[in-house]
């Protein structure tokens, strides 16, 4: 990323860099009221014009107070646009063409977030006490915008909170969908804060071939796995957009709020949407930024509107949340902080996502033993050779091999798994042996899963659903 003038990073979108410019018009303002030094003022003025020439250069279009930018360039927004052979990256596509899966430092620039280094897991361990949860260690939760503020506000004993979702798309989650709710779930334990979780019902309704009682019923369902994964109902809230969205006047503000202050250009710019996409797409958005702030929920946080949010989420979703950094300065509110996890890959390959219509791409998490143990040996992507001769004397490149790649998702154990590499790498671990310690590995894990999961009742899901105070005070 590049310095501007004024010696602080460009900011990657015109929306931001139209906020700066407003910010430090005010600024100057201020300071004059206030009858500042000339030195004072003419720095700030200095300054003021060095991102107004910022602005144009981004915009095309000299900067008009009240007046934001009206067409943003796709590729400077969400950054799915990119060079022939690059990865393709939006929230409904993700695709590469190495088997190693999507270059992430890439992606890292492209969306212009900032890299999770050992300095900010460090902080973290600092601050909360806590052994980092190996998602961090191990670089599985790779980037994040603003987490250090989170860190600042959480040491000077500042409120916040976290905001996650899933779009209900089919009746049954893979193990690929648990991932944002088990670091969700040690955010919330290390941290101490309350939770709200987003089913986007709604959204699975516009962009799947589903009834919107269907959708609704995929988000009952979803529910009871997150709340399997051992959620506090005294600490968490979790709702349909299809219901809450009636019930909440709040909510809805915001909604509404959004939606005024984001064009249909920009959002086409944002998601790509086109003339023939339905209306309710274009709005959507608009829907997912609003838990993004305090006051969309007055149960839990009264009408406080100046309360931060922590969204951990796949990089995928991080289009929705550019636009709403966006707009949040706009709406008087804190823009939402961010924590971006790596995709899970297929078993065929990191080439994309894991599918939840595609039985043989997923482990579920209504799979037997027998099941589980069949898809990994007939489908998982192996980065051995073809012969054990050549495998003993070249090894295996853990780098494409999907076995080692959920191990280092669901084994805990730092050692055993660098051990593992080591023996995969060298050659003296062959794709048979280790394809049966991850068996072994998921089996246990997802017959305990779904023996939580029996324990919770529609009653259960009742409780979570119904919005209530929860065990804080604000």
């Amino acid at each position: 990323m590049a310095d501007s003038v004024n010696g602080g990073p460009v900011t990657t979108t015109p929306l931001e860099l139209f906020e700066r410019v407003t910010a430090q018009g005010e600024k100057v303002r201020s300071l004059k009221a206030e009858k500042a030094t000339k030195e004072d003022v003419e720095e700030a003025v200095k300054q003021l014009l060095a991102l107004k020439v910022d602005y144009k250069k981004a915009t095309g279009q000299d900067y008009k107070p009240g007046s934001p930018p009206v067409d943003l360039d796709p590729s400077g927004t969400n950054g799915p646009v990119a060079e022939e052979g690059d990865d393709f990256v939006d929230p409904w596509t993700v695709q590469t063409g190495s088997a190693k899966g999507v270059d992430y430092d890439k992606l890292i620039v492209r969306f212009g977030s900032s890299k999770i280094d050992k300095e900010l897991v460090d902080r973290i361990e600092r601050v909360t006490g806590q052994r980092p949860h190996h998602f961090l260690r191990r670089g599985i939760f790779f980037s994040h915008r603003d987490m250090h503020q989170v860190l600042d506000a959480y040491e000077n004993k500042k409120p916040f909170y976290l905001y996650t979702g899933r779009g209900p798309s089919s009746e049954a989650m893979h193990v690929g969908h648990l991932i944002p709710f088990i670091f969700t779930k040690w955010l919330q334990e290390v941290f101490n804060v309350p939770l709200v979780v987003q089913m986007t019902d709604d959204e699975k309704y516009l962009w799947k071939d589903l009834t919107p009682e269907k959708a609704y019923q995929f988000a009952i369902e979803n529910a009871k796995d997150i709340i399997a994964c051992g959620f506090d109902v005294n600490k968490t809230f979790i709702f349909s957009d299809l219901e809450y969205i009636g019930m909440s006047a709040d909510f809805y503000r915001n909604v509404v709020k959004v939606q005024k202050h984001v064009t249909y250009n920009q959002v086409k710019g944002i998601f790509g949407f086109t003339d023939s996409d339905c209306i309710g797409k274009i709005s959507f958005p608009a829907v997912q930024a609003a838990p993004s702030f305090s006051n969309s929920f007055p149960h839990i946080f009264k009408d406080r509107k100046d309360i931060q949010c922590l969204i951990p989420c796949a990089i995928d979703q991080d289009p929705y949340f550019r636009m709403t950094r966006d707009v949040a300065p706009r709406l008087g509110y804190p823009k939402p902080a961010l924590l971006h996890s790596t995709f899970f890959p297929a078993l065929q390959g990191a080439q994309t996502k894991m599918s939840a219509s595609d039985a043989n791409s997923s482990i579920f998490l209504t799979d037997t033993p027998k099941q589980i143990k069949s898809k990994i040996n007939k489908h998982a992507f192996s980065g051995g050779k073809d012969t054990i001769e050549e495998h003993r004397k070249y090894g295996g490149n853990c780098e494409i091999d999907v076995c080692y790649m959920y191990l280092s998702f669901f084994l805990e154990d730092d050692e055993r798994l660098q051990q593992i590499k080591q023996d995969y790498t060298s050659g003296a671990l062959l794709t048979g042996e280790l394809k049966k310690i991850l068996i072994d590995t998921l089996q246990p894990l997802i017959s305990t899963h779904q023996e939580r999961r029996k324990q919770v009742t529609d009653e259960m899901v009742k409780q979570f659903f119904t919005p209530r105070k929860l065990a804080f005070d604000f």
